[in-house]
């Protein structure tokens, strides 16, 4: 990446990042109240989320789809194991690997937390359409700089 010429720092309102991080923080704050009643936490629901739509995932699979390095994924496993909602379970061909599945008691509890994401569209109060283009965007702005930090 070349070096651009110094200059005099933007306000935070108008960089991107700041708002990125900011609107994280909203979230992780309204996540913590929908998924206080679960006895989830915003992780452990990107957990459930995933495996509800791709059961048996791979351990790296599913530290590849969230974004996590083994050493957060393997602990946030172990607790949701401890509380019964997923199985791990070593491969007979390679026991490097290891599938994550959810339990019945998980299964239910991934369909009951189906109603938090129309609570948290309400609370962004905007369109299904509009959600879904900021969505494209910033997945779009995260794979760059993504690719970008790799060079």
């Amino acid at each position: 990446m070349k070096r651009l010429t110094p200059s005099k720092l933007p306000l935070l309102e108008s960089m991107v990042c700041f708002s990125v991080y900011s609107a994280g923080l909203a979230f992780n704050r309204l996540y913590r109240g929908l998924l206080k009643g679960f006895g989830l936490t915003y992780p452990q629901f990107l957990v459930l989320v995933s495996l509800q739509h791709r059961d048996g995932q791979k351990v790296s699979e599913l530290g590849e789809a969230l974004f996590l390095e083994s050493n957060t994924l393997t602990p946030l496993l172990q607790r949701l194991e401890a509380s019964q909602l997923i199985k791990r379970q070593r491969s007979d061909e390679d026991e490097r690997v290891v599938h994550v599945s959810l339990t019945p008691k998980g299964a239910t509890l991934a369909r009951e937390i189906g109603c938090v994401p129309p609570q948290v569209l309400q609370s962004t109060r905007m369109q299904l359409s509009e959600i879904a283009a900021l969505t494209a965007r910033l997945n779009t702005l995260a794979g760059s700089l993504r690719e970008q930090a790799r060079t």
